[in-house]
Order: structure tokens, then sequence, then C-alpha cells
């Protein structure tokens, strides 16, 4: 089995795979002033409840945009499982079938959606990933990363509006029925789903036209189904795309050997 780990600015998801289908999925908040324990506790407990035989687990690979943590569930990974995962960064990008632009500044995992998106369409493409930030991976038809553009994720955008006004609100991520609010949190919903919702497509249309092909679009992370107009304009949404880009890369080293 491969155990696939990605920790991100805001969470870590962890995956099962057995060969055939992601077996589990597990989150945890991404929280860089947490010692190992406190991660060696909760995988202990997540194979602990999912009954997993933590002697099947093969191999271990992981991507990490927290270089703290990196250094941390790596010694998390050595006492639990006595193995030393496998880092996706700049050291084994040669490996891959992907070309991967400013290896040591590209996140690794934008670098893991670049290799699940070429592998299901071998063609160029774009990645939507709505994370901490969102961002646009552009991909040629050769499987090179051309470039990448990030905006303020959904979140953070929210966030960063809430946390500078005289009055705090929680303001959930649902689209408003209407671009105009008639309450704060309405009005806020509406300036910022309703904005993406333009802004995701003015950018993915400019990169078209500057790719001179009007190319497939893939759509990532927890919250590429809350603007809901967006649904048709996707090509593909796979929630899983990062995590796939690992189980990828698995597999083209284990081939390499």
């Amino acid at each position: 089995m491969l155990l696939a780990l990605d920790i991100g600015n805001s969470d870590t998801t962890i995956g099962l795979w057995n060969g055939n289908t992601w077996l589990h999925i597990w989150r945890i908040p991404t929280k860089p002033d947490q010692p190992e324990l406190f991660y060696g506790i909760k995988l202990r407990d997540y194979f602990f409840e999912a009954k997993v035989d933590v002697a099947k687990i093969e191999t271990i690979v992981l991507s990490s945009v927290v270089p703290v943590l990196t250094d941390k569930l790596t010694g998390v990974i050595k006492i639990l499982l006595g193995k030393k995962p496998i880092i996706l960064g700049p050291a084994i990008y040669n490996r891959l079938a992907i070309e991967v632009l400013n290896p040591y500044e590209i996140g690794s995992d934008l670098v893991s959606n670049a290799i699940a998106a070429y592998d299901h369409y071998k063609n160029t493409c774009i990645v939507v990933d709505f994370g901490t930030a969102l961002t646009f991976t552009a991909l040629s038809s050769t499987g090179k990363i051309l470039g990448v553009s990030i905006a303020p994720g959904l979140k953070t955008a929210i966030k960063s509006l809430t946390q500078n006004t005289a009055r705090l609100f929680d303001v959930p991520l649902q689209m408003p029925t209407s671009a105009l609010g008639t309450s704060t949190i309405t009005a806020i919903q509406s300036g910022i789903l309703v904005g993406y919702n333009g802004l995701i497509k003015s950018m993915v249309n400019e990169i078209r036209r500057e790719l001179k092909e009007d190319c497939p679009v893939v759509a990532t992370g927890g919250l590429s189904s809350v603007i809901t107009p967006l649904h048709d304009f996707f090509d593909w949404v796979e929630p899983n795309l990062t995590l796939n880009g690992l189980r990828i890369v698995y597999e083209t080293l284990n081939v390499d050997e």
C-alpha cells in the first residue's frame, strides 16, 4: 500500500492507496507549532480506527509547502512505519513525466496537480486549485509547466475582509441569490463568490488566449464546488487531484526501479 501526504498551508491531507482506490482519506489542520507527537498520535489513531496493517504500507510519498512540517512528518513516519518518505521536490523532478518551471520556487502541491492533470489528458490543460491560495497552473501538450497565477483563496479573502471591519461576521461560503446583498453577510458573499466567479472565468479565458488553445480546465481543492455557476465551466472536477499526483509519482518511481 501507498501512504500519500499533502501538507498544505491550511490542512494536511493523508491518503491510503491499496493499488486500486483510496481506501481512506484523512485531514488534519496544519499547525506548524505543534510537536511531532501531535501528528504521531493523529496518524496512529487513524490507523487504529481504520484497522490498517501498517506492515503493508510499502511506500510513503510526501508533498509539503510548509518546510518545518516536512521534517516533523518525516520523523513521525520513521517512528511509526520505520521508513523514509519520498519527498516530492527538485531532487526527483527530472524523473517525472512533466517539465517543472522554476523547480525551487513552485510549490510541490502544484507540481503534483500538474502530474495528475497531464496523466489524465496527455495534452495542454489548466489546473485551478481552490486552496488557501487560488492558483491557475498551465501545462503544454508536452507536459511542461508554462506558468502559474496566484490569487487569495476564498476563505483567505473572506477572512481578510472580516478581520478588518469594525464588526466581525461568520460568513458561510455559499452562493448568494443576488449580486446585490441586502445584509452585511450577503454583501460579502456577493462580493467574494460572485466576484470570484468572474475572476476565475476571466483568468481561464486569458490563459487560453495566450495558449491559443481552448484547452480543458481541471478544478481541485475542497472549495471547488462552492461557486455553483462554475459547475458546467470546468471539464473535470477532482478533489483528490494532489493525492493522485503523489500516487503517480510513486508508480513512476517504482517503474524506474
